[in-house]
């Protein structure tokens, strides 16, 4: 077979192709979505406000602030949507997802929950297998073993469509189910979820006392076009 070396002005003209390519898939995969997070502060957000503190870009769980991190929720109350975040753990960490979620009460079981925790955690080694990472809590549990190690950035996007989730962790689907066909024969934690009826709330972060960091967080809202 000979060898035939690539021209370097051909190379220049193919990486341009490449990456624009690129480029417009990315943004052709964002149409919709619009920012909950201005990444300066916390405008558009109730709650626990000395505890999340908005820094470089980021919201930043800080303990320290009172209330042992507590809950930080969107003003704006969504239905259906797809909701996409990075969010960086912190070792140990537990955190937690409130979807369709009033603003007092337990989000866990008044709304629903999906769990954000380091899998990887000692302290986590027994856990049921409905209480980690990108579970929904009590209810359905996610596959383990996609959590970029502790300290780098993780691509989370939740997808809702009536009674039916999905959660793509880094690309892969580690839940997919119908929150009504997984508990009709009762929930896998044995205790009453009201939340699971409710079909409307707020959005929120669900703090444990643990450092974690969030940015990029938008979502669309698919209510709008039924």
């Amino acid at each position: 077979m000979t060898y035939r070396p690539i021209k370097l002005n051909h190379l220049v003209l193919v990486l341009p192709l490449l990456f624009n390519s690129c480029v417009s898939l990315t943004k052709s995969d964002e149409i919709g979505f619009r920012t909950l997070f201005n990444g300066k502060n916390l405008n558009g957000w109730v709650g626990n406000t000395s505890s999340y503190r908005a820094e470089g870009g980021m919201i930043v769980v800080d303990p320290n602030g009172g209330g042992s991190g507590g809950n930080l929720f969107t003003k704006e109350e969504f239905s259906d949507f797809i909701l996409r975040f990075e969010f960086r753990l912190t070792p140990g960490a537990n955190n937690g997802l409130g979807i369709h979620a009033p603003l007092e009460g337990d989000a866990a079981y008044l709304g629903k929950e999906i769990q954000i925790l380091d899998n990887t955690a000692e302290q986590y080694a027994d856990l049921h297998p409905y209480q980690y990472h990108g579970s929904v809590y009590g209810i359905i549990p996610a596959q383990r073993g996609f959590l970029n190690t502790v300290g780098n950035w993780n691509q989370h996007e939740v997808y809702v469509n009536g009674s039916t989730i999905k959660v793509i962790l880094n690309g892969t689907t580690i839940l997919e189910g119908d929150f009504i066909d997984a508990s009709k024969n009762g929930t896998l934690d044995n205790k009453d979820h009201p939340g699971l009826k409710r079909n409307k709330g707020h959005i929120g972060f669900l703090g444990h006392g643990d450092v974690v960091h969030f940015k990029n967080i938008r979502i669309k809202d698919l209510s709008t076009n039924k």
